[in-house]
């Protein structure tokens, strides 16, 4: 067995040791607590957990989050990288643009989400934009970052070596990018689908959000647990089986495409 299967093999197990730790400190604090509404066990919150997915209910909710969460992270990623490769690149631009990506990153979450309700209404196109504006800055700030940091003789080789526009993309500007586009995913992906949360708790209809406010209201806790433990699930799936080995491919791509570098120069 190579190398790299034992190390794959021993990373899931200690992934899934440490899920197990958690499960167990959570009963533990259960077991401690005289009301069991307060902290429901985690028999409690996977019986009901059960019940709403047989019913129908947590599956149809976790695709409507799912989806929003999808268009909004699309969006902000594609237009986040490319104001971001665009700031990077032109320092003029970056000056002026400064104050605005420093507005952006900095008016809370609530506030955009507010104002978009107000100006667009409380429909679908105003969660979208919410969410995505939200996130936009964020990955253009990575990646400006990411852009700055670009090794300025490969643009010499570059210029060199007649590479056209298609070449420089693939060998130059994405091998250099990809680990950047990696954290701004990850960073993503953990910020977004929480405030798509906050979208669905204050304007929409359907979505793991909208369960969690219905049911804060009637304050049943394993209801909460359960819808909010659903999303955390897909999003560990999504982190470990997704982002992960992405950033992992980026890093062994960039190392491999130095060696194309190399054989250029």
């Amino acid at each position: 067995m190579s190398e790299k299967s034992l190390d794959d093999r021993l990373q899931g197990s200690v992934f899934l040791l440490s899920l197990g730790l958690f499960g167990l400190f959570w009963a533990t604090l259960a077991m401690l607590k005289a009301d069991p509404t307060v902290l429901p066990g985690p028999v409690e919150v996977a019986r009901v957990f059960w019940s709403e997915t047989v019913a129908g209910r947590l599956p149809k909710e976790l695709m409507a989050t799912l989806l929003r969460v999808a268009v909004s992270f699309g969006l902000a990623m594609a237009a986040g990288s490319l104001l971001g490769f665009l700031l990077g690149r032109h320092r003029a631009l970056n000056r002026w643009a400064d104050p605005w990506v420093t507005i952006f990153m900095n008016l809370p979450a609530l506030v955009l989400i507010v104002l978009c309700y107000l100006w667009i209404g409380l429909n679908e196109l105003a969660a979208i934009v919410a969410v995505t504006l939200n996130k936009t800055a964020m990955v253009m700030v990575t990646v400006r970052q990411g852009v700055t940091s670009f090794d300025p003789a490969l643009d010499d080789l570059a210029f060199v070596a007649c590479l056209s526009p298609q070449e420089r993309l693939r060998h130059l500007i994405l091998p250099q990018l990809a680990p950047w586009l990696a954290v701004a995913a990850r960073n993503g992906i953990a910020v977004i689908w929480k405030i798509v949360l906050v979208v669905e708790f204050l304007g929409r209809s359907n979505g793991i959000g909208f369960r969690i406010h219905l049911y804060f209201q009637q304050f049943q806790t394993a209801h909460v647990i359960a819808y909010s433990l659903a999303f955390v699930g897909v999003m560990l799936i999504v982190e470990h089986g997704l982002v992960q080995p992405w950033e992992a491919r980026s890093i062994r791509w960039k190392a491999t495409d130095s060696g194309f570098r190399n054989g250029v120069a």
